[in-house]
């Protein structure tokens, strides 16, 4: 898994960007980032991962997220499945006037002090969002700012949201221990299926046990256990969807205790996984 900075490029004759993601998802990365410009980022449908900050979870039928400015966070593509199809917004907050000079952009600016610990809206929010966001693609010119500005203020009303973070995450944290976390995360990413030793782990990146517990712990406010465990039922969640059995996703994600799998997935999702493919069923 690659982490990088993105240098994101405003639209010609624009002071942001609007992109319409539909693609099959194997054209695409969606490797861990981060950038000044803050993010909307609306999943139409389907299914997949979000990672934003130091949140990690799955999503199913459509996601809606405002991503703050150098907030690290993965492609909404992550783990997802063919039909992919979303509309991101990418904008420096500088093209929004601040509240000390507009008070009427105070919600706006309240919800972008918010959108650093990364906020997710709720489906009702997100689908009347959608089609704004349609033509804000399909604009141009002054009436296309003026749609930002009323796609931002429908959010900013909006009471049908909820934080992923309790903190926000220091770009710094992500920026300065790239290429440690990289061989982390890519060895992860390429073993989860295998028994991994955290002794290996920490040898990979010439720490000893003890410095490699403190630094994963520090930098993903997570014990890297928890780290793989989630990691696996990731996976796990999409090889349920497409109709694998239990005890299959159990040993194809490294688990070799169906018992333990279970309670590891009702651990991370909040429910069995039976009760997982009866709610995809029903979806």
């Amino acid at each position: 898994m690659n982490i990088s900075y993105e240098i994101v490029k405003k639209d010609l004759d624009s002071s942001f960007r609007v992109l319409h993601v539909n693609q099959p998802i194997a054209e695409l990365s969606w490797e861990y980032h981060y950038h000044p410009e803050i993010e909307l980022v609306c999943v139409k449908s389907g299914n997949g991962t979000r990672h934003v900050g130091y949140h990690k979870s799955n999503y199913l039928n459509g996601d809606l997220v405002l991503i703050g400015s150098n907030v690290p966070h993965s492609g909404f593509g992550l783990n997802s499945t063919n039909p992919h199809e979303e509309y991101v917004v990418q904008f420096n907050a500088n093209i929004i006037p601040s509240a000390s000079e507009i008070i009427e952009f105070k919600d706006i600016q309240q919800m972008m002090e918010l959108s650093k610990y990364g906020i997710l809206f709720g489906k009702k929010t997100r689908k009347d969002i959608v089609p704004h966001l349609i033509r804000l693609y399909e604009s141009s010119g002054y009436p296309r700012y003026l749609k930002l500005l009323e796609i931002l203020l429908i959010l900013s009303q909006s009471k049908d949201f909820k934080l992923l973070n309790k903190e926000i995450m220091p770009h710094t944290i992500i920026s300065k221990n790239k290429n440690r976390l990289q061989t982390i995360f890519t060895y992860v990413e390429n073993n989860y299926q295998n028994e991994i030793e955290i002794q290996h782990i920490s040898e990979l990146v010439n720490l000893t046990l003890p410095a490699f517990c403190n630094f994963f712990k520090k930098a993903t406010q997570i014990t890297f256990t928890e780290f793989v465990n989630r990691y696996r039922i990731e996976k796990a969640c999409f090889l349920l969807i497409q109709e694998k059995s239990v005890a299959e996703c159990s040993y194809l994600c490294g688990f070799n205790n169906v018992t333990y799998f279970n309670r590891v997935f009702k651990k991370f999702i909040h429910k069995t996984p039976s009760d997982f493919i009866q709610q995809n069923k029903f979806n």
